[in-house]
């Protein structure tokens, strides 16, 4: 890492520091940009990674997809271009050192934006690129961020100014290694972007069951080119995605209604409530019910600390 990346991320730690002051993922007076400070090391949260960049300043993390790690610090940042659920860990943070890290939000309309004013190319339109991504950190991308970040010392300036510099940051990830894998989620007809229409459809319909045929015809695939695409941009198959799905949300009434596992199973589209116990079991660790006292007792002990 050159000295010059070195006294920036400095820089924005303190800033992250400044608009945070405690652990947890923070808003700012930036709509798409939030911060997160965690003074511990994490067990494994659960949850859909939308389209984003994230960049840690201190520590170091881990995002799983399927079977795929991701693991990024100081010296890298990580990128999704789509929405994706995903498992992540902070794995390296302490009381002294805390983990420090901003995620600024964009869409796919924003990426095609600086693709049209720019002379990026997109690569084949046929080739699908995994969505999610991690690349070495490089100064001109950093310095982009940092101004975003000094807005907020001055937010009458932000909104003008966030744009741009959103802008900016799209344009220097769009240069970097994996540049590609973005810009594929914007351009009409690549196989990046179909995929995409499929997996919105999902979102939209996770509890309900549906005929992979259905998805093809959404992208306007053959069934194995689908399977091949979805893959290749996901790390999983339609049926993989929407079982996380289904069981982040489960496990999300669990904690948050008083509700048991057999209702909340029969709500997010499982028909046998034994295979939803079983299912939930093998992707957190613990059956439904175990689970949730666990987590809620967990919860329990960091309001009491």
């Amino acid at each position: 890492m050159s000295e010059q990346i070195y006294n920036q991320q400095l820089e924005l730690a303190k800033l992250i520091e400044r608009h945070t002051g405690r652990d947890g993922v923070h808003a700012t007076a930036i709509p798409s940009l939030s911060f997160t400070r965690q003074s511990n090391v994490t067990g494994p949260t659960y949850g859909v990674h939308d389209p984003s960049l994230c960049i840690v300043v201190q520590g170091e993390k881990e995002v799983l997809l399927a079977r795929e790690r991701f693991r990024y610090g100081p010296a890298d940042y990580l990128v999704a271009s789509i929405d994706l659920p995903v498992t992540g860990q902070v794995i390296e943070a302490s009381s002294d050192v805390p983990y420090l890290a901003l995620k600024l939000e964009f869409t796919p309309s924003q990426v095609l934006e600086v693709l049209s004013d720019s002379e990026i190319g997109a690569g084949p339109k046929k080739n699908a690129k995994r969505a999610m991504f991690v690349s070495r950190m490089e100064l001109s991308l950093l310095d982009a961020v940092i101004r975003l970040a000094r807005l907020l010392e001055n937010p009458k300036d932000i909104p003008v100014l966030a744009p741009l510099f959103t802008k900016e940051i799209i344009y220097r990830v769009l240069q970097g290694q994996h540049g590609v894998a973005l810009a594929q989620i914007a351009i009409e007809g690549s196989g990046t972007y179909r995929i995409r229409e499929v997996i919105q459809y999902i979102m939209k319909n996770y509890d309900k069951s549906f005929r992979i045929e259905e998805l093809a015809e959404i992208a306007n695939m053959s069934i194995s080119s689908l399977h091949r695409h979805f893959k290749e941009v996901t790390a999983m198959s339609p049926i993989q995605f929407q079982k996380q799905l289904r069981l982040q949300e489960a496990r999300r009434l669990l904690l948050s209604e008083s509700t048991d596992a057999a209702d909340v199973a029969f709500r997010v589209g499982y028909e046998s409530p034994s295979q939803f116990s079983r299912e939930y079991s093998r992707m957190f660790g613990f059956p439904p019910r175990e689970d949730i006292k666990r987590l809620k007792s967990k919860y329990d002990q960091r309001i009491n600390a």
